[in-house]
């Protein structure tokens, strides 16, 4: 979240930052809120002060009550009647020290809350839009292959090669769930050992994540899991608990160092999560979402960085370099977009998005997401009390983290199979992963589905 103070220093920057991302956010109510509880703390702070000038007064009046007095029964008459008297206005005073504190928590909830709801601000060179068309394409690499035959789209690749059946996930699950047969579940591992190998051979700590986080975390991270709407919401609540099945490891990576203070002196701090990820996926279906573009369940290479200030833009450059080379790799046309500020998530101050080319999307083969890479500045770990000190700065300062997408292997896994396909049914696998696949090529065959 961004700074109270921050907003109220530059409400017309922030003002114009929701306007611009097409955000509905009443960033007037963040003052308003941060003024009354200042009120509210300055006045507690004034009931308090007489609260203690009332009690060291008692103690003088006793003492100057009872001075010359001998007789032990009129002393304790005497300590009793004025303990009386200034307890009535003590509890009095405590009462209303009582009713201000319950009243100041309560601002501080809804201004947290109001000030939750204001994005992040945005990178200057980001293109200022409210739809995808406003996204600009700074790079292309690879040209779309030309096919000497009808290509067909991943589903009936999948069909043909059994390689997927949904409808047994549908059947076992629901809509959107899935087996991954064959070779399918060959590629599916290749591609994760492909990423992690790959990352960790540019400096990435390897880490495999809970499939769970709580729901503060989640918050931290810049979702919103207590949300009415679904379409909002996005993840799956686990009943009677506090936890909520993850959407990527993004939430667990960035959540196991909350509430931690950093040497900068070993930032950045570089991960690389596996992890399954459940999302609701509810907007509506369509041509384009069905198979594997758009699931509730996929599995996921993700990378996620921790780093000063003056690093997080350098870091975002490499997420970003390491995303192309992945994908070069495995030999995939793809463009790269650069984010326009109404598709960008709340935490993002800038957005990279990798979009593969894939021939059985839309009318003769179109673009579509594979990875994205957001560099969320200090959003997420003001959220999640994330800090770092060093020996040549006084106190401490939030971190800025980054994430990027190494492989979501459903969509990977789609890309490939609808560009290598070939003209008798069966499809080449990329170079780099037969290693793990242990052949060059699916053929096509005519066996009983799995």
């Amino acid at each position: 979240m961004l700074d109270v103070a921050f907003i109220r220093a530059h409400l017309d920057a922030v003002k114009a930052n929701c306007r611009n991302r097409n955000v509905k956010a009443d960033v007037d109510r963040v003052v308003q809120l941060d003024d009354e509880r200042k009120r509210l703390i300055q006045e507690k702070q004034i009931l308090e002060q007489k609260a203690n000038e009332l009690s060291r007064s008692t103690g003088q009046a006793i003492q100057q009550a009872i001075k010359g007095e001998k007789d032990p029964e009129r002393i304790k008459e005497i300590k009793a009647r004025i303990a009386a008297e200034k307890g009535a206005e003590g509890k009095e005073l405590g009462n209303h020290i009582a009713a201000l504190d319950k009243r100041q928590q309560q601002i501080e909830e809804d201004l947290r809350a109001a000030v939750a709801c204001i994005p992040n601000m945005t990178h200057p060179d980001a293109p200022v839009g409210t739809t995808g068309d406003d996204n600009r394409v700074i790079k292309k690499w690879g040209e779309p292959r030309k096919f000497d035959f009808t290509p067909k789209d991943h589903v009936a690749l999948c069909e043909s090669l059994h390689l997927a059946d949904f409808e047994a996930g549908a059947s076992v699950a629901g809509q959107k769930f899935y087996y991954l047969t064959n070779e399918a579940a060959l590629l599916e591992i290749a591609l994760v050992q492909y990423a992690m190998q790959t990352l960790v051979r540019e400096g990435y700590t390897p880490v495999i994540t809970p499939d769970v986080a709580r729901v503060e975390v989640l918050e931290g991270i810049g979702f919103l899991p207590r949300d009415p709407d679904p379409e909002k919401r996005q993840v799956y609540a686990i009943a009677d608990t506090d936890l909520c099945l993850v959407a990527t490891a993004e939430i667990t990576l960035g959540g196991m160092l909350r509430d931690k203070v950093l040497d900068e002196k070993v930032l950045p701090r570089k991960y690389v999560g596996l992890s399954h990820c459940f999302r609701t996926e509810a907007g509506a279906p369509g041509r384009d979402t069905r198979g594997l573009y758009r699931v509730h369940q996929f599995t996921k290479v993700e990378m996620f960085v921790f780093c000063t200030p003056e690093q997080s833009e350098a870091a975002h450059l490499e997420l970003l370099r390491v995303e192309e080379g992945i994908f070069q790799g495995l030999g995939l046309p793809y463009q790269v977009i650069d984010t326009c500020t109404g598709d960008l998530g709340g935490p993002a101050y800038r957005k990279y998005d990798l979009e593969a080319w894939m021939p059985g999307r839309g009318d003769g083969g179109a673009y579509g997401e594979v990875t994205s890479t957001s560099n969320c500045t200090d959003y997420q770990a003001r959220r999640l009390n994330i800090r770092a000190k060093s020996p040549e700065r006084k106190g401490t300062r939030f971190v800025h983290t980054l994430n990027g997408t190494a492989v979501a292997v459903t969509r990977a896994l789609l890309a490939i199979l609808e560009n290598y396909q070939q003209a008798d049914g069966g499809v080449t696998i990329p170079e780099v992963l037969r290693p793990w696949v242990g052949k060059e090529r699916i053929d096509p065959r005519s066996l009983p589905k799995a």
